[in-house]
């Protein structure tokens, strides 16, 4: 069986087992695989991949690889374009989820969601997932979706941002359930607050979607933070944008077909 050497940017190494990520990949060619097979059983999604290059051309997914082929794995470019710009997150993500809303992202979550529902979700609703699970990103029938890079909810918020430079309008989603919040006068929701707050606050906002109610508390300066932290990163992904990027150049959000 002939062999084809791939080489992966190293953005995306990361994916690959620990012995295959100094130097450029030989895998078998056995005339049925695809080339964004051969690159998943790497360990790169293909929601990472940006675009295929073959002895120098660019190649679609579907490619079937030869004996000799030089093949380049390219990252997806940052900002990326979505058709969407509202996203689906896995169990795992609950805090992202969060961080999301509270910028004005429209960010749907279930912690109680299995992938499979998961998938349905994402394609029926034109949801970007989010995830740090290879396997749900590998799936053919997902329409879209993204690794999401870091540990910590400040750095996944970060990462997501810099990869999609989505729109933001803080304060303007329900955190607990993604609804849009209202300005509404104190008299509509008095009797809903605790007495202090009643005492000290005059401005509120109401979920139209829960009723959760909504005013700038203790917490607010911190909260204040992420957003103002989140607006940054946002701009610094923008200042990348050359402004040729199309759905069309990147191989990475739309997961149809291949």
């Amino acid at each position: 069986m002939r062999e084809a050497v791939v080489s992966v940017a190293g953005e995306l190494r990361m994916f690959l087992r620990l012995g295959r990520r100094e130097e450029p990949v030989r895998v078998s060619c056995d005339g049925v695989s695809t080339l964004v097979h051969v690159v998943e059983s790497l360990g790169v999604p293909r929601t990472e991949i940006g675009s295929l290059t073959v002895n120098g051309h660019r190649q679609s997914l579907g490619y079937l690889p030869r004996g000799g082929d030089i093949v380049q794995v390219a990252a997806v470019r940052r900002p990326q374009v979505a058709e969407s710009a509202r996203f689906l997150l896995d169990v795992h993500l609950g805090a992202l989820a969060r961080r999301l809303r509270l910028i004005g992202i429209d960010a749907a979550y279930d912690n109680n969601a299995a992938d499979d529902d998961l998938v349905t979700q994402a394609n029926e609703e034109r949801r970007v997932l989010l995830t740090q699970d290879r396997g749900l990103l590998c799936r053919r029938k997902l329409w879209a979706g993204a690794y999401v890079l870091g540990a910590l909810p400040d750095d996944q918020l970060r990462d997501v941002l810099d990869r999609f430079a989505p729109p933001l309008a803080p304060w303007t989603r329900c955190t607990a359930c993604n609804g849009q919040l209202r300005a509404v006068a104190k008299p509509t929701v008095e009797s809903l607050l605790e007495a202090g707050t009643r005492r000290t606050y005059d401005e509120f906002a109401q979920c139209q979607a829960c009723g959760r109610v909504y005013w700038r508390g203790a917490h607010a300066a911190r909260l204040q933070a992420i957003v103002d932290r989140a607006d940054s990163a946002r701009c610094r992904g923008q200042k990348r944008s050359t402004g040729e990027n199309h759905v069309t150049d990147d191989l990475g959000l739309r997961c149809d077909g291949a």
